[in-house]
């Protein structure tokens, strides 16, 4: 996959949240602020002020593209973007918000496209990565599928080395069961073996599924013999912590209790050794740390319900991860195909426009200003 793209680099916290009425209020106070204060609560840095122009995001209604301070527009539609590992929150889609939004992702963004993320783990999410983690890569470098981010000719040379049609999908897949973080970034390799091959695909499909839900217009997955987390209690007021108890898989959060939650959810660790499960707590609760300031300090008062469901969700996410974990780590390519036959074939190395975004022109982009960008 040889396009890859940092990750967005927001600048500012407040404009991202777990709960999209947050950032609706976020923008009502801002914009009904002046002076100083619209200033202390944007937070400026070197590339976004209130006085900084920037053009539309691709793909979506900007509220305006004049400067933010001059006429800020109505508040735009919140979208889903992958804000941590496993973490799906919210963001405000406006470009002179955002240091730095990466506009090739967005040109890109569409039902048909997945992200793999170097977090070091990879990671692939159907949502814009709004991470502070690894390089982004798009599977496909076009809106609608139309072509792979993948070495040309790799796509020919598997399938007449394995005997069959292989998709994008299919090496993402691969890449999934056989890639391993290395000394030189992240390292896949290419089996010689068609067994090899069907064996890294099926178990590389599992770990998809799970990681993407189900995806759009599917079963999210389950926990093997009828297992699934349910609320024993429901959450009331706002949870004073997250609290595990092994011995009867019961998670806490203050008074509300989830269950059965096996010890695989509750011990997956990202970054660091740090929890998910954890991370994702405090990043829902990081609105009411004492330390916080301005529109940062902004969100709910109660504990959303939505919140509960998508815990439910990440909880049997991580359960089944880790449930694959073992098998994951003693999978090999077997014998790899040699680098000699990916050089004779053109595969290797990419070619330089590979490398870079592709041209999109589907559609006019508006450019600070209201004038129209010429790309």
């Amino acid at each position: 996959m040889p396009w890859a793209v940092g990750g967005l680099r927001l600048g500012r916290a407040w404009v991202a949240a777990p709960d999209p009425a947050a950032l609706r209020a976020r923008w009502a106070a801002l914009t009904g602020a002046e002076g100083a204060e619209r200033d202390r609560l944007f937070r400026p840095t070197r590339t976004r002020t209130p006085t900084t122009g920037a053009a539309a995001l691709p793909g979506r209604r900007s509220p305006s593209t004049a400067r933010f301070a001059d006429a800020p527009g109505p508040c735009p539609d919140p979208v889903r973007v992958l804000r941590d590992p496993f973490d799906e929150q919210w963001l405000l889609p406006d470009q002179r918000l955002i240091d730095m939004a990466r506009p090739e992702l967005w040109r890109v963004l569409d039902e048909h496209q997945l992200f793999a993320v170097e977090a070091p783990e990879l990671l692939v999410t159907a949502h814009l990565p709004a991470v502070r983690l690894g390089r982004v890569r798009p599977l496909h470098r076009r809106p609608g599928g139309a072509e792979p981010n993948l070495a040309p000719g790799l796509l020919q040379l598997l399938g007449e080395r394995y005997g069959g049609w292989v998709t994008p999908q299919d090496v993402l897949c691969w890449v999934l069961a056989a890639g391993r973080p290395g000394p030189r970034g992240y390292e896949v390799p290419l089996t010689g073996d068609p067994g090899h091959w069907r064996a890294g695909l099926e178990l590389g499909h599992r770990l998809l599924t799970v990681q993407l839900r189900g995806g759009p217009g599917a079963e999210p997955p389950r926990l093997p013999g009828g297992r699934r987390p349910y609320v024993r209690s429901a959450v009331q007021a706002w949870p004073d912590g997250l609290a595990y108890d092994p011995e009867t898989e019961t998670l806490s959060l203050g008074t509300g209790t989830v269950s059965p939650v096996p010890p695989g959810a509750w011990e997956y660790e990202v970054q660091g050794g740090r929890r998910v499960l954890e991370a994702w707590f405090a990043a829902r609760s990081a609105h009411r740390d004492p330390e916080a300031d301005g529109l940062d300090a902004l969100g709910p008062a109660e504990w959303p319900q939505a919140w509960t469901s998508e815990l439910l969700a990440l909880v049997t996410t991580l359960a089944l991860l880790a449930d694959l974990a073992p098998e994951r780590a003693a999978f090999t390519a077997g014998p790899l195909l040699p680098a000699a036959e990916l050089t004779a074939a053109g595969v290797l190395p990419p070619p330089r426009w590979a490398r870079r975004p592709a041209s999109v022109l589907d559609h006019h982009e508006e450019g600070p200003g209201g004038q129209f960008a010429l790309l």
